[in-house]
This record gives C-alpha cells, structure tokens and sequence, in this order.
C-alpha cells in the first residue's frame, strides 16, 4: 500500500484540514501519515477557538521518521503557518525524497492573501515550487505565486491562465499545475473551473456554482486529486472526480442547511469514491 505523508493542522470540528484529508485518502486506498502543523480546537472560522502551534516539534517528530527509517510514496503540503515552518518542510522535502511531491499553496483567496501570511511567508512558499510535481493554487495564490496583480473581479481569460500556468509549471519539478476555483471571461454567473495544465496540455473542467464558500472544500478537493494522482490516474479525470464530488457534498450541505463553518458532508458519499 501507499503511503503519503501530510503535512498540515488538525483541526477538531469544522472539517478541514486533516481531519478531511485522512479519510478522503484512506478510502482511496493510500495510508495517510499525518505530520501536524498546528492543533485547533476549531477553525479560525469560528470566533472561538484554541490552538497549539506545533513548530517547535515538528523537527523531533520528523526525527523519529527519519530514525525509524520511513520513506514515503507521496508528499503533500497544505497551510503553513509561519516562515519557519516553511522552512522546516524544504528540509524535510530534502531529506525524505519521494516519487511524488504536491503542493497546496494556502495563502488566501478573493484577490487577498490571508492575514496571518506575511511577505516572507509568501516569497519562501514560492521556494517550495521546485520540489512540486504538482501544484494547486486558486488565481489569488497563482497571482501572488507570479507576484502578478489579482485581475478586476476575479475574472481572467483562458489564455491568460494558460500563460499564468506554464509561468508556475516551470518552477517545479514535474510541470502539473492546477488553478482551481477560477471565474473565465467566457463562463456564466452560475459556472466555476478548474484550469488543468499537464506539462503544456490545456483542459477546462467547469462545475455548477452552488451556495456560498464552506470550510474545508478546498481541502476536499485536494485530498481526491492527490490521491488520484497519487494512484496514477489522469489528472482531468481526477479533477473531474474531485469536483463532483464537491458539487455532490454542497448539494447535501445545502439539503441539510448546515451553517458554512460546519464544512462539508463528505462522511454521506465517501463510500462511493
């Protein structure tokens, strides 16, 4: 079996994170092997929330990897919550080399990176593209990734994201890119894609716009894609997959009338992945 190592928070309700991740990936057949970032209580969604910053572990914890001689078949990072962090992940991408390398780069969304990110957070995250085989910004992320302006209403052209892809793409190792959560000049109101380039080859995977944000979709997303990679099958197909399984969850979320910081439904359709 595959394992995947996975860099992230844990975060006990609301789900996101790992906490979505893990069974996401498991179902899908590879052993998830958590290294924490942070442990919340809650996401910072919520006004209230506890948390333990786990920097100043996170170098003893991939100690004992490395002592008990663990290799891994996969990679994937996801919020990281400092510089040092960032740093501690380049020197683990280096001292534990792995076949496949992915990278979600959370540093916001909307056209404004996330608060808590600061400059030298965003210009060392653009570090990590080397090691990326694949990498999955939204356009806000692309943008700063570029340091190229956020384009007036979050709307671009195909041919602009095609050159903002093959731009990220030659940064890293493995020349996959997808621009996830993008509004194109030639969709309607109701649309949303998904901007997929394979070392040079272009495709569009448009969904059905449903409901407003909820914690964790990008997490959900991620986690099904890099599995699918992961298992080797076709990055448009995979991100197929991952959107409609989205689409599926925000359908049901809306069903039930659960509040956007309760996340995702996954647990009702992860059987069918």
């Amino acid at each position: 079996m595959k394992k995947i190592a996975l860099i992230n928070d844990i975060t006990g309700f609301g789900r996101c994170s790992v906490t979505v991740e893990l069974p996401i990936i498991s179902a899908l057949k590879i052993q998830v092997c958590p290294l924490p970032t942070a442990i919340l209580s809650v996401h910072t969604g919520y006004k209230n929330y506890f948390m333990d910053d786990y920097t100043d572990r996170m170098k003893n914890y991939i100690e004992s990897w490395r002592l008990n001689n663990l290799s891994f078949d996969g990679i994937a990072t996801g919020f990281l919550g400092s510089a040092a962090q960032i740093e501690i992940v380049v020197d683990f991408l280096k001292n534990f080399p792995a076949p496949l390398i992915m990278i979600d780069p959370v540093m916001g969304d909307h056209g404004k990176i996330y608060a808590s990110y600061t400059r030298e957070m965003c210009i060392k995250m653009r570090g990590l593209l080397q090691f990326a085989d694949l990498v999955t910004p939204n356009l806000t992320e692309a943008c700063e990734l570029l340091g190229v302006p956020y384009p007036a209403g979050g709307i671009i052209s195909d041919s602009n994201l095609a050159t903002m892809a093959a731009n990220i793409a030659a940064k890293t190792r493995g020349g996959k890119v997808i621009i996830t959560g993008v509004t194109l000049d030639c969709d309607d109101s109701t649309s949303i894609s998904n901007f997929i380039y394979d070392g040079g080859k272009i495709d569009v995977v448009t969904s059905q716009k449903l409901g407003s944000d909820r914690s964790g979709t990008g997490d959900v997303f991620f986690a099904i894609v890099a599995a699918n990679f992961m298992n080797g099958k076709n990055l448009t197909a995979s991100v197929r997959k991952a959107a409609d399984f989205v689409t599926k969850c925000i359908l049901h979320a809306e069903k039930l009338n659960l509040a956007w910081n309760f996340g995702l439904p996954f647990e009702e359709f992860l059987t069918g992945l």
